[in-house]
């Protein structure tokens, strides 16, 4: 497992995770480890291929609907784009091309396919 960091450093999956609160951040803890050992096998209600090789990781906590966006990078490796709280029906457009945006980062810094 991989979580994307840009050029400076930064990385937003773990932003994200920082600013969750803590039950709510064990649980996508532990969706991540279930998507580390499964992989692209994963499927709902637990993950789902949004667009041009995004996916979403899809938690739920009470009320609460996170996402974590990933992509596969030569093969089975993931790299955790970063998350969000959903509030509408589909992902927003915005997240979409956030994860598209790290994802060509990604690609130009370490080559590869995904």
């Amino acid at each position: 497992m991989i979580f994307y960091q840009d050029s400076k450093g930064r990385c937003p999956v773990k932003t994200f995770l920082a600013n969750l609160p803590v039950k709510d951040r064990a649980k996508v803890a532990a969706w991540i480890d279930l998507l580390e050992e499964r992989g692209p096998e994963l499927g709902r209600p637990y993950a789902a291929r949004l667009e041009a090789g995004i996916y979403e990781l899809r938690v739920r906590v009470a009320t609460v609907r996170y996402r974590v966006l990933y992509f596969f990078w030569t093969g089975r490796r993931i790299v955790l784009t970063h998350g969000f709280v959903k509030k509408s029906g589909l992902v927003p457009k915005r997240e979409l091309e956030r994860a598209q945006r790290f994802k060509r980062d990604w690609l130009e810094r370490y080559g590869g396919g995904g």
